[in-house]
């Protein structure tokens, strides 16, 4: 074997040898819809996103009855939340009154509850395993 094909076998077995990151699916129920009109706003966050706008996926969800659900394919197992809302109206926004608290209603992973704010990452992480996870979610 040539020194050019011995280190072409060993590239190749080194990659067959490395770990292949593992896609996961998460299905996401959302019960409890109050009114069936609008659109669910749901933002799947890891831990690094939570506390900002970027979440790492997201979905936009016609709301026609008192469920919907959606399903992520393709994530990397490990610890995510889920922040929504109900955007009944369907102005893109979520209308709060004048001293900002929330008109439309709202919910998070876990049915974790916020104080002045979104629940904690603690209170709403939850784990997407590697042979896939549902989770269910009932709105406030």
């Amino acid at each position: 074997m040539t020194r050019t094909a011995s280190f072409a076998a060993l590239i190749a077995a080194s990659l067959a040898a490395a770990p292949v990151a593992l896609a996961s699916d998460l299905t996401v129920n959302v019960e409890g819809i109050a009114k069936a009109q609008g659109s669910i706003m749901l933002g799947l966050f890891d831990e690094a996103s939570y506390e900002g706008d970027g979440a790492v996926n997201g979905a936009n969800l016609k709301v026609d009855g008192n469920s919907v659900t959606v399903t992520f394919e393709g994530l990397e197992p490990g610890e995510y939340a889920v922040r929504l809302y109900h955007d009944v109206n369907d102005d893109g926004e979520m209308n709060t009154n004048p001293f900002g608290m929330p008109t439309e209603p709202f919910a998070f992973s876990n049915d974790a509850k916020g104080r002045f704010g979104p629940a904690k990452w603690d209170d709403a992480k939850f784990t997407v395993a590697a042979d896939g996870t549902t989770h269910t979610i009932t709105m406030n």
